[in-house]
């Protein structure tokens, strides 16, 4: 694993047992000003994951932002076992800190079960060799750090951008994107107790990661998106379909089918390199230009 996929798996997602259904966790020592909103998600879906047996996979969250998270207090996660069912177990998660919630969670996990089966196909993408990695471009000079360390952020994640990354000088971007996407490290093998929740809060960290880029591509030249617009998220959601690894690749297929009020919506889809769909994501964030 590389020291920042260490970090993340050994300390900010092993979540500290308060009580009964409440946990505690903290952002990592590199961070943003601002908690990073796949943080605090993936954080919750631990909180919910540990009320649940394996024997349940989760299906589906939805989460709600509702204030910034503070990276230097520790985020308190309660949990509520709203329903516990024959074949469905809901949970509700709340995020708290400094005594006021900032982030919500709804997660329902199902029993295994056959049924009918579909997938939207793959489109035909190059593969994530011989693409630049991104990493997280340098501070610009006219702008303060954004980082609590004042240094660039070093992601757990390898994310190598098909089409267009953020920082780059394209005019006439369009609404969309392709980006793969992986675990920077090998994770421990999902069969093993607590792994496949391990990969998929892995996965829900890095979809929220590079979403909304995709709504700002057709609005801003690219190394200006960090000094004209400020981006936030509003809501998330993901969807579970197959079993998979957050350590090998995955393709993330991003567009915005709208932009507006103040906001943008994407939608994301996430295939395992030989095709199989494995999550879908939407996600609608604040999109606002900065004032000069």
């Amino acid at each position: 694993m590389s020291k920042a996929l260490d970090e993340l798996v050994g300390d900010v997602l092993d979540l500290e047992d308060i009580e009964r259904d409440i946990f505690r966790g903290r952002s990592p020592q590199e961070s943003l000003l601002r908690v990073f909103g796949g943080q605090v998600a993936a954080q919750a879906m631990v909180a919910a994951g540990r009320t649940v047996d394996d024997d349940r996979p989760v299906h589906s969250l939805h989460g709600y932002f509702l204030r910034p998270g503070d990276p230097f207090a520790p985020i308190v996660y309660e949990v509520d076992r709203a329903r516990d069912g024959r074949s469905f177990t809901t949970r509700r998660v709340t995020a708290v800190q400094h005594g006021e919630t900032i982030f919500t969670m709804s997660a329902s996990f199902q029993r295994p079960e056959e049924g009918v089966e579909h997938q939207a196909p793959m489109p035909g993408t190059p593969g994530p060799d011989g693409l630049a990695r991104r990493d997280m471009p340098p501070v610009p000079a006219d702008r303060p750090a954004f980082t609590t360390t004042g240094k660039a952020l070093t992601w757990p994640l390898d994310v190598r951008y098909v089409d267009h990354a953020p920082w780059d000088d394209t005019v006439d971007r369009p609404p969309r994107n392709r980006v793969w996407i992986r675990a920077d490290g090998e994770l421990p093998d999902p069969a093993a107790p607590g792994g496949r929740l391990l990969h998929v809060c892995v996965l829900t960290y890095a979809s929220d990661l590079t979403l909304l880029e995709s709504a700002v591509f057709p609005h801003v030249q690219g190394g200006a998106a960090a000094r004209d617009v400020s981006l936030a998220s509003l809501d998330h959601a993901v969807w579970f379909h197959r079993p998979f690894r957050a350590d090998d690749w995955l393709l993330y297929v991003q567009e915005s089918p709208n932009a507006g009020g103040g906001r943008g919506l994407a939608t994301g889809r996430l295939y395992s390199a030989d095709g199989t769909l494995v999550a879908s994501v939407v996600q609608e964030g604040l999109i606002r230009r900065r004032r000069p």
